[in-house]
């Protein structure tokens, strides 16, 4: 078992509350069809899911990411549609976020505000992933105003229910402000060689599961059980694991989140049902 600094209020989802999807984008619907489709098929316990044409939303609507788009919507508008969400899952299920590059804080926030108008005209997203967000102090003024415009943007949007979604893809755990910036945090992304034996920061105890993600590439089916308890025990309540890695391809693609697991099924039988109908 990996050795874990968890306190209490961290360990208290080990037996209780349900985990769910966040994908940090997959393949353009093109190459991947049944990846897109899964996400809409009802059951598939899916807090959201990125969309990223072009490391963001590209210089044009793309028809085949607005047909996938409108199926993720229509599909969590069918799960939600008259009834109250009784659970993480379905509160937050099926949003689809906006893939805003922070390029570790050097892109300029002109340029990202247009990316997040651009994702919002075309694509109706309800809420944006910030990748590689950056996780000192220095910067964090910066991320604040951007996430404080960005959720402007979307409360003026008729897409984002709610008041739409931040999420910001450090993939490390950042200084503790950062938590005051935004919905939820990616506070690992990595190999499962690292992921079994990491540690969590003590500050991440002060904040509820569905505030932390946690994305683990290489994990085989047989640890598959261990990971999922790995995630409980410190605290995270979104996932996505996967058994590629970084030196799997298909269809020329190198990223290891691009397509569905070989165990898809399985996980999702595991972690238990999050949007029907």
């Amino acid at each position: 078992m990996p050795h874990l600094t968890a306190s209490a209020d961290a360990r208290r989802i080990a037996g209780g509350e349900q985990l769910g999807f966040g994908v940090p984008g997959y393949a353009h619907p093109l190459l991947a069809p049944a990846e897109w489709a899964e996400l809409a098929r009802p059951g598939t316990p899916l807090h959201w899911a990125v969309l990223n044409i072009a490391n963001g939303p590209g210089s044009r609507p793309d028809p085949h990411c607005l047909e996938a788009a409108g199926r993720l919507r229509n599909a969590r508008e069918r799960a939600l549609h008259g009834e109250a969400p009784d659970d993480t899952v379905r509160a937050s299920g099926g949003r689809l976020l906006g893939h805003l590059d922070l390029a570790h804080g050097e892109r300029p926030f002109d340029e990202l505000i247009a990316d997040a108008r651009s994702f919002i005209d075309w694509y109706r997203i309800g809420g944006f992933y910030l990748a590689r967000c950056p996780a000192d102090r220095a910067h964090l003024p910066a991320v604040r105003r951007l996430t404080g415009t960005l959720h402007a943007l979307l409360a003026e949007s008729d897409s984002a229910d709610g008041g739409g979604r931040l999420v910001l893809g450090h993939g490390t755990h950042p200084y503790p402000g950062y938590a005051e910036a935004a919905d939820q945090l990616v506070t690992f992304q990595g190999p499962w060689t690292d992921y079994r034996w990491s540690q969590v920061a003590e500050w991440t105890a002060d904040y509820p599961p569905e505030r932390f993600a946690h994305f683990v590439h290489g994990v085989p089916r047989t640890h598959l059980e261990e990971a999922m308890r790995v995630a409980r025990w410190q605290g995270a309540g979104t996932i996505f694991f996967t058994d590629r890695n970084d030196r799997d391809g298909r269809s020329g693609q190198s990223d290891p989140f691009a397509t569905l697991p070989s165990y898809w099924d399985e996980i999702v039988s595991r972690i238990g049902p999050g949007i029907s109908e």
